[in-house]
């Protein structure tokens, strides 16, 4: 089953895909002068953000299609989930001692996913349905 990817659809992607972006390089780029302002390690914000960019590709090349696999949307949204789960299991886990800014950080970028994934829910379930 497929769906067509509305306008609004493609700007949810798009914009996923710039804020998932900014925050790799960030992360990438400036891993060793966050680390101790966060109190996050170092090799955890650059692969984090090593992680964000086949992601950032795949949400870029999802939004110029015309139509999409449902599923696939359905995976863009369960990604975000994940992220948002485990960006709060980090901060409950005892795994790192973040400092305030870095709480702030943390709790900040999964609220923004978490939005990205119910926008795209909601455009999902607006999404005009294609069967072929």
């Amino acid at each position: 089953m497929t769906i067509t990817v509305s306008p609004f659809l493609r700007n949810v992607l798009l914009l996923d895909a710039v804020a998932s972006g900014a925050t790799a390089i960030l992360a990438m780029g400036g891993a060793s002068f966050l680390s101790p302002w966060l109190g996050l390690p170092a090799d955890l914000l650059f692969w984090s953000g090593a992680v964000l960019v086949p992601f950032v590709a795949f949400l870029v090349a999802a939004s110029r299609r015309e139509t999409l696999a449902r599923m696939t949307l359905i995976d863009i949204i369960g990604i975000n989930v994940l992220w948002v789960v485990a960006s709060f299991g980090l901060l409950v886990s005892g795994l790192v001692a973040p400092t305030a800014l870095g709480i702030a950080f943390v709790s900040a970028q999964a609220v923004a996913v978490a939005l990205f994934a119910e926008l795209q829910f909601i455009a999902m379930r607006r999404a005009r349905i294609q069967t072929a």
